[in-house]
């Protein structure tokens, strides 16, 4: 089945449900005979900066080269799903901006909840305990290697009202939250 490339930012806190969602649209559109990528941007990090340090700078840099390579593949008609924090509104506009056929999806979650479900994730892509940490600095000053600038904490998630669909997982359970996510994906597909 022949579909014209597209890319599909799923973005919000750590915790708020970002990956499972991802994943969920992944899925979905596999079943739909898409050529569907997800870029994931735990991952990416990693392979942009082999030792990531987290530093401002870097994580400027991270999102150039993860917008920059879902443009890439939606040049070759794939439809990416970005699966990414991207904090500052500047980053998703350069993507919009990018990318002809786009939209962001915005999963607000109330910081709480965020916390509550970050801290239950075991070690692996990222720092387990990210939020924990990030507060023990905060309140001490205390030094933990490799913990960057955490959003919600340090640093504001800037939110865009203009987003394409905007989701709030603070209660829904991840069935509910991918079903309302894939009816708008379901209607933005038929528009598109």
């Amino acid at each position: 089945m022949s579909h014209r490339g597209a890319a599909i930012w799923i973005v919000g806190l750590p915790g708020c449900g970002k990956s499972s969602i991802a994943q969920g649209i992944v899925r979905f559109l596999a079943k739909q005979e898409y050529d569907v990528v997800l870029l994931a941007m735990d991952d990416r990090r990693k392979e942009y900066f082999p030792k990531p340090e987290y530093t401002a700078q870097e994580r400027d840099e991270a999102y150039a080269l993860f917008i920059g390579e879902a443009v890439d593949l939606v040049s070759k008609g794939v439809f990416v799903v970005m699966d990414a924090s991207a904090y500052k509104v500047e980053m998703r506009t350069l993507a919009r901006r990018s990318i002809l056929l786009f939209a962001e999806i915005f999963i607000h979650c109330e910081l709480e909840i965020a916390i509550k479900r970050e801290s239950l994730r075991a070690e692996g892509k990222i720092m387990a305990g990210l939020y924990e940490k990030a507060l023990e600095r905060k309140r001490t000053g205390r030094h933990f290697a490799g913990l960057g600038d955490v959003i919600g904490v340090d640093v504001e998630f800037e939110k865009n009202p203009d987003a394409e669909f905007i989701l709030d997982n603070s209660y829904l359970t991840e069935e509910e939250a991918l079903g309302k996510v894939l009816h708008f994906l379901d209607m933005w597909l038929k528009r598109a």
